[in-house]
């Protein structure tokens, strides 16, 4: 049996994400017993407690991005937005409610690809709002200081890569690869206030 590049980073994706969600589950339930304990909350505690959550959601959310997604799998909005309710817990982005309804596992896949992108564009906070009508996703991004990298949002329309991508920028590398699976495909566009990125179906995606 032979698997492609593509397939086994999924499947490392997949194998990293459900070995770290254990360990930090357990460690997050081993603060809950003892908040609800005498032990003394102190300002140490809520930082740890808070440092769990995060890295927990985290990786849930890798794992939806990264990891494996069988065409008859779905996921629901309620699920999604859980993650990314514990994701803003720093106060540094804010993530509007994701798109209700239980979507194919393969979309949302591709999304929060999407989001990640959209965060790169806003290194210094913001928010990041989805929507879905009539089968097109747009994921926008907005921030005082926005600062998309040029260079990485053109390979989302295309374009060929110039320079090597780096491990903080692989979303912008995995997302186009991904979209002609499910029929899809993407465009973007950058102006002062906002970079979106906009997923159709591929058969509305003007050639």
């Amino acid at each position: 049996m032979s698997h492609n590049i593509s397939s086994l980073a999924t499947m490392i994706g997949s194998r990293i994400c459900h070995d770290l969600i254990s360990p930090i589950g357990a460690v997050n339930n081993g603060l809950e017993l003892m908040q609800l304990s005498e032990i003394e909350q102190t300002p140490e505690m809520s930082l740890i407690s808070q440092s769990v959550t995060y890295a927990n959601a985290r990786i849930q959310f890798f794992r939806l991005a990264f990891g494996m997604a069988s065409e008859d799998q779905m996921t629901g909005a309620e699920e999604v937005n859980a993650i990314l309710k514990d994701l803003q817990i720093d106060g540094r982005l804010q993530i509007d409610t994701f798109p209700e309804g239980v979507h194919p596992r393969s979309q949302v896949r591709v999304i929060l690809l999407a989001m990640l992108c959209a965060e790169q564009a806003i290194p210094y906070g913001g928010q990041i709002t989805v929507t879905a009508q009539n089968g097109t996703w747009r994921v926008i991004a907005q921030g005082d200081r926005l600062r998309p990298d040029t260079a990485l949002w053109n390979l989302l329309n295309g374009t060929e890569p110039t320079q090597s991508i780096t491990p903080a920028a692989v979303q912008f590398a995995i997302l186009p690869e991904l979209l002609p699976g499910i029929g899809m495909a993407c465009s973007t566009q950058i102006n002062p206030t906002y970079a979106e990125i906009r997923i159709t179906p591929a058969s509305h995606h003007p050639r």
